[in-house]
């Protein structure tokens, strides 16, 4: 039975929702966007802060006692930018964790299939329980499952587009197949496509632009907050099969003379 609490790499967290740093317009508003969503895991990228300065402008925002703080390698052209990144941000002290993104193309910022499995197989090697952003491919998450990565994270869009999950199909196959979480990245622009992918049978979901370029970000937040906690907490009651034909509410019999 589907779970209310969310378990990767033997770490349990009781939100489902992931929240990403950028575009946000002040740090102040990051950080109140964070708290009011109830996300405990937060992926920043490694090129926009410096990981040895505890006074970082973002990294002060992000109390790292009470989230994860999951650092990402966005902005890396290949796999040895993507492992140099990673092992950088464990020897300043990160937890290791990463959210691996290599995204060559400058246009799409598409994943790059080859470069990714490259760099998970070095990152998993060495210790790191990584994340891997991916394009939904059903055969590459399943052999990115196969050395180790704790989740994979295919695209519903491309990132920041707000068009909503464009690879249903293929990210159907690749919950069917996989027996690590599945989070769902890039593209979720409504709280509507974040509550389709939970009915697919994610596990999760990770929002950014949504989240921080809207009107009021705070309150996008929480609503992201509330629709994950909602259709979660429905699909752990159970909910019932569609009918190809119409089923009365109340009792056709006793009518009116019978």
């Amino acid at each position: 039975m589907f779970q209310n609490k969310l378990e990767i790499a033997g770490r349990t967290f009781r939100s489902r929702l992931m929240i990403g740093t950028g575009k946000f317009p002040s740090n102040t508003v990051m950080k109140n966007a964070l708290e009011a969503s109830g996300a405990e895991i937060i992926t920043v990228a490694l090129r926009r802060v410096d990981i040895n300065n505890p006074e970082d402008n973002i990294l002060s925002h992000i109390d790292t006692d009470k989230y994860l703080l999951l650092p990402n390698t966005s902005g890396a052209r290949d796999a040895e930018e993507a492992v140099r990144l990673s092992r950088l941000a464990r020897a300043a002290g990160c937890e290791p964790w990463v959210k691996l993104e290599v995204t060559p193309d400058p246009n799409y910022l598409l994943p790059d299939p080859v470069e990714t499995y490259k760099a998970a197989e070095i990152l998993v090697k060495d210790g790191f329980n990584v994340l891997p952003y991916i394009n939904a491919d059903p055969v590459l998450a399943k052999r990115l499952e196969d050395i180790g990565t704790v989740t994979v994270m295919p695209l519903g869009a491309p990132i920041g587009s707000n068009k909503g999950l464009k690879t249903v199909e293929n990210i159907k196959i690749i919950i069917e197949q996989s027996q690590i979480p599945v989070v769902v990245d890039a593209g979720i622009g409504k709280i509507s496509h974040a509550c389709e992918a939970f009915e697919l049978g994610a596990d999760a979901v990770l929002v950014n632009t949504a989240i921080a370029t809207a009107e009021d970000p705070v309150k996008m937040a929480k609503a992201f907050g509330l629709a994950v906690e909602a259709v979660c907490t429905a699909i752990s009651a159970g909910q019932p099969a569609e009918q190809d034909k119409a089923s009365a509410s109340s009792p056709l019999t006793g009518f009116l003379r019978d």
